[in-house]
């Protein structure tokens, strides 16, 4: 019987090879997820939408994203991460092109879920892949590099795009973001290895779904972490940037440039995040506590928009950025709870649950944003985001709770020490 072992690669063919490649579309996939922020004055003033079209216009990416994740699941498992992100990534392509042609708000929202169901996979993608290829013991901190890779193209979004809308419009730009697209996924053809060490066969989808469901594990982390997730991807992508124009009263300049420090905080956050966690376990701490202190940070956060106290504004717009990444922990808090055959199953559910809380975040705060009548100049009064950011407050409560209640329930490792004796 031939063997069907993949040979090993170097580190440097590991990096060059796998993480490139698929960390370039992790990238891409950040960027388009979130340059609507800088955008949405030239599409507000183009198109005349309201806030509630254009949270649902922004929104529709994270509704397609959502709606490919168990699909994409399953074809990663059957066939690999090299042909699913070529097929992907040439879809989100057409996607960006789709959006520079279009002229309403239909096309628009068509387009943009298009770009959301092709860059679906990157990250699950991503996972995959580098999974297949790099030893157990380095995958958190490879974990870490991808989502500060993601922070990264975050940051791009932001004044480098205010930058290149100096040489061309917004249409111009997405032509070339989908000429960046369809080239990563062609780097992903040409240099993955073509012995795809990832693919893999695996029993039904649902039944190990409701397994994952099952978990206490798996709940616990999510009546925790998921809403507090779902705000941080929903708010970041589009409403901070809307807030700092229509509230804190900065011009276009100097939202691309507090939102580039923002999404500066990322990158630094995701690294931070796992350091932090890796000495907080050193001291006996458990993720999940780790977890419970930064969702309690980032909701304090979100009630300082709320308070709406002027001098604080610049220091809010990247506070929400830099102390959300603790959100991303959910990953990790996941794969470590769940048996290794589930583990797979599991980010995907995870990522489900998420795009589509970031769905109903996002299009739900323009709705609620757009029951207040604009001034003049289009912008929301600021009455309309502290009634949208208190709402996002009461909603994250209940799991705080929920973890605080369990704590105090749980027994103490005096207990169960001498239980087990």
């Amino acid at each position: 019987m031939t063997s069907t072992a993949a040979p090993r690669l170097s580190g440097v063919a590991v990096f060059f090879h796998v993480f490139l490649p698929f960390a370039l579309g992790h990238y891409l996939s950040s960027l388009l997820r979130n340059v609507n922020a800088v955008l949405a004055s030239h599409l507000v003033g183009e198109l005349a939408l309201t806030p509630g079209q254009l949270g649902l216009l922004t929104s529709a990416f994270f509704f397609a994203f959502a709606l490919v994740q168990l699909p994409v699941g399953i074809a990663l498992d059957r066939y690999g991460p090299r042909r699913v992100q070529l097929a992907m990534m040439v879809a989100a392509a057409c996607g960006a092109l789709l959006f520079a042609r279009g002229t309403g708000l239909v096309q628009l929202l068509l387009a943009r879920a298009v770009m959301g169901c092709g860059l679906g996979g990157c990250f699950m993608a991503a996972l995959k892949a580098v999974s297949a290829w790099i030893a157990p013991a380095k995958l958190p901190s490879v974990h870490g590099y991808l989502i500060a890779v993601g922070g990264l193209g975050a940051a791009t979004a932001t004044m480098p795009v205010r930058t290149a809308l100096e040489y061309t419009d917004w249409r111009g730009l997405f032509v070339i973001l989908a000429a960046l697209v369809a080239c990563t996924g062609l780097l992903v053809a040409l240099l993955y290895p073509r012995h795809d060490a990832a693919a893999s066969q695996h029993g039904p989808l649902l039944p190990a779904l409701r397994e994952v469901w099952r978990a206490p594990g798996f709940r616990g982390v999510v009546s925790l972490v998921l809403l507090p997730h779902a705000v941080f991807f929903g708010v970041q992508g589009l409403w901070i940037g809307r807030w700092l124009s229509d509230v804190a009263g900065f011009s276009d300049d100097a939202v691309a440039y507090l939102l580039y420090l923002s999404m500066a905080g990322v990158i630094f956050g995701a690294i931070a995040v796992g350091m932090i966690t890796e000495w907080a376990g050193r001291r006996g701490m458990p993720p999940l506590d780790v977890a419970a202190a930064g969702v309690t940070v980032f909701v304090l956060v979100q009630a300082g928009f709320v308070a709406g106290y002027q001098p604080s504004f610049q220091l809010l717009s990247v506070l929400f950025s830099l102390v959300g990444t603790i959100t991303g922990i959910e990953y990790a808090i996941v794969a470590q709870s769940m048996p290794r055959a589930l583990t797979g199953r599991a980010a995907t559910f995870l990522n489900l649950l998420i795009f589509i809380g970031a769905f109903l975040v996002q299009a739900g705060f323009g709705l609620v944003v757009g029951l207040w009548k604009p001034d003049l100049a289009g912008r929301a009064p600021a009455i309309a985001y502290q009634a949208a950011f208190g709402l996002l407050v009461l909603v994250q409560l209940p799991g705080l709770w929920a973890f605080a209640r369990r704590r105090r329930l749980a027994p103490a490792p005096q207990e169960e020490t001498a239980r087990a004796a």
